[in-house]
């Protein structure tokens, strides 16, 4: 399942960024060949290489790997029916485009949630 999370945030990104795989590959130090198998679901990378690519793409691996626009029936599907929950009951993880006020607002409660679950986990 994460594969296919990961190779669906690459193309993602990929878009969003206006990049083509060649440049990807080049800013990553891998080979086209293997990124084009990677977002084709026919390569497993290392977790050096997932770490090379959410650099080259300007992001963090956790982002690369845990966001996600498939949804819930999909994600479950790939999981072969079981959906792998990171967050506890009534948190969820939302991805959107949004203005820079906005940005601001869902990073403030972002930082405040955060904070209550690492006290859950703390305690």
């Amino acid at each position: 399942m994460y594969n296919q999370i990961l190779f669906t945030n690459i193309l993602r990104l990929l878009d969003e960024r206006h990049m083509t795989k060649s440049e990807l590959a080049d800013r990553a130090g891998i080979s086209v060949s293997f990124l084009s198998d990677l977002t084709n679901g026919k390569a497993n990378p290392s977790l050096k290489v997932m770490e090379q690519i959410a650099e080259a793409l300007q992001t963090s691996l956790p982002e690369l790997l845990e966001m996600t626009d498939l949804d819930r029936e999909t994600l479950a599907a790939l999981a072969g029916g079981q959906v792998i929950h990171s967050l506890p009951e009534g948190y969820v993880r939302y991805t959107a485009i949004l203005t820079e006020f906005q940005a601001f607002s869902v990073r403030q409660w972002d930082e405040q949630n955060r904070k209550k679950l690492l006290n859950r986990r703390v305690r």
